[in-house]
C-alpha cells in the first residue's frame, strides 16, 4: 500500500474554511484533506438517521462527456445500460477493465444524448477520465472537471424540508436531477440529484467551487435549525456500511468483480458491448468463487476490514472488506467476501478472528437497516 501523501501535498475542499470554523478533525483521504468528524461520529450518524446531515463530498470527481453520440459512447464503455433511463435521470454504473475488475464505481447523470456528467471517486477520477479519453470517438470530448465543482450532500428525513426552505426543487423521483439557480446563495447554478450514500432520503448538490463555502455554511445553519448538523466522512462510512453500499478499494476493486460484489444489477447484461463484458459474462455463467455477504456481531467487539472469517471447523472461508460499529444496531457489523464453496447462507453463524479473539457473527444479506431512500 502506498503511503498517504504529506499534509502539504493534499488537496483541500473549496469549503475548507467552513470546516475549520466548525472544529473539524481532518485526515488524508484519497489525496485530499477531508473532515472526518466535528466532534462525534455517532452524533453525526444519528443526526442523518433522525433529522438531517450535511456532508461536503467535494473530493468526488467530476467528468463531463460531450459531443455527438456522447451517451452512446458511455453506454458502450461503462457497465450499466444508459438506455434504461431518460434525460434528467442518474444511474449507478461501473468502469471495468478487460479482466472484469472494477476501475471505479460512479454515478452517470444523463443530461442529453450529447452530454453525460460523471461523478467517480476521488482517487480514480484521472484514471477513469484517461480511459474514456483514450477511446473516445471523433466528436466526443472528455473533460476532467474535478476542481471546477463542489458537491454537497443533504441527507436525512428532513432533507427535503431543508432544501424547500432554500427554494430549491425536491419533488423529483429517486435518481432524478434538476438544474436550478439558488436565490439564497447568490443565484448560484446548482444541479440537485435525489440520491446519496446513506440509505436516507437525500440530495446531492453540484455547484461551482467558488460558491462552496457560502453554500455549505448556509446549509449547515439550516440543518441546525432542523435538529441536524454537519457530518464528516466517519459518519458517511458508518451510514453506508449499514446499507451494505460498496466502497471502491474495499468491496469493489481491480481484484473484485461486480459479480463477486453482488453488483450485477448495475450491469447491462443484454448490451452488446461494455468494458470487461466477456469475462464478466463467463464468471456470471460459471458462478463466482467468492461472494459478498454481511456479518452482524453476536458478541462484543468492533469488526474491521482485513480480518479472517472462519467456518465451523475454524477454517478460513473469507475476509472482511469493511467493518465498523453500527450506531443504529449498537453492534459490530461488516461486509465480507466469503468462498462460495463454504455453502454459506443467510442466518448461518461464522466467526471473525479479531487479533486472536473469535467473535461469532450472523451472516446476513445487507442492508442491515431498512432503507428510506424512496
Amino acid at each position: 500500500m502506498s503511503p498517504e501523501p504529506s499534509s502539504n501535498s493534499l488537496l483541500a475542499s473549496p469549503a475548507n474554511d467552513v470546516h475549520e470554523r466548525a472544529g473539524a478533525t481532518f485526515a488524508p483521504f484519497a489525496g485530499w484533506s477531508m473532515p472526518i468528524s466535528y466532534g462525534g461520529v455517532v452524533a453525526e450518524h444519528n443526526a442523518v438517521r433522525e433529522a438531517v446531515g450535511i456532508f461536503d463530498v467535494s473530493h468526488l470527481g467530476k467528468i463531463l462527456v460531450t459531443g455527438t453520440g456522447a451517451a452512446e459512447y458511455i453506454n458502450r464503455t461503462l457497465s450499466n445500460d444508459l438506455q434504461r433511463i431518460s434525460p434528467g435521470k442518474a444511474q449507478y454504473t461501473l468502469c471495468c477493465d478487460e479482466t472484469g475488475g472494477v476501475v471505479d464505481d460512479l454515478i452517470a447523470y444523463l443530461v442529453s444524448e450529447s452530454e453525460v456528467f460523471l461523478i467517480p471517486n476521488a482517487a480514480n477520477t484521472s484514471e477513469v477520465a484517461r480511459r474514456l479519453e483514450a477511446t473516445a470517438p471523433a466528436g466526443v470530448s472528455v473533460q476532467d472537471q474535478h476542481r471546477d465543482h463542489a458537491v454537497l450532500a443533504v441527507q436525512g428525513p428532513r432533507a427535503a424540508e431543508l432544501l424547500e426552505l432554500e427554494e430549491l426543487p425536491t419533488t423529483m423521483p429517486y435518481m432524478a436531477f434538476a438544474d436550478a439557480s439558488w436565490p439564497g446563495a447568490g443565484d448560484s447554478a446548482v444541479r440537485i440529484c435525489r440520491t446519496g450514500y446513506t440509505g436516507e432520503q437525500g440530495y446531492e448538490l453540484v455547484l461551482p467551487s467558488g460558491d462552496a463555502s457560502a453554500a455549505l455554511q448556509r446549509l449547515a445553519d439550516r440543518a441546525e435549525q432542523l435538529g441536524g448538523r454537519l457530518a464528516g466522512l466517519g459518519a458517511r462510512d458508518t451510514l453506508r456500511t449499514e446499507m451494505g453500499y460498496p466502497l471502491h478499494g474495499h468491496e469493489l476493486s481491480l481484484e473484485i468483480t461486480p459479480v463477486e460484489a453482488r453488483c450485477g444489477w448495475a450491469v447491462g447484461w443484454r448490451k452488446p458491448a461494455f468494458w470487461g463484458r466477456e469475462v464478466l459474462q463467463r464468471q456470471r455463467e460459471a458462478g463466482p468463487v467468492r461472494s459478498s455477504w454481511g456479518l452482524k456481531a453476536l458478541g462484543k467487539g468492533v469488526l474491521r476490514p482485513g480480518l479472517a472469517v472462519l467456518g465451523a471447523e475454524n477454517e478460513v472461508i473469507g475476509t472482511t472488506t469493511s467493518g465498523t460499529f453500527s450506531p443504529t444496531l449498537k453492534t459490530g457489523i461488516a461486509l465480507a467476501l466469503l468462498d462460495t464453496s463454504a455453502d454459506i447462507t443467510a442466518g448461518a453463524t461464522v466467526t471473525v478472528d479479531v487479533r486472536g479473539r473469535h467473535i461469532p457473527c450472523e451472516v446476513v444479506r445487507p442492508p442491515f437497516v431498512t432503507p428510506r431512500t424512496q
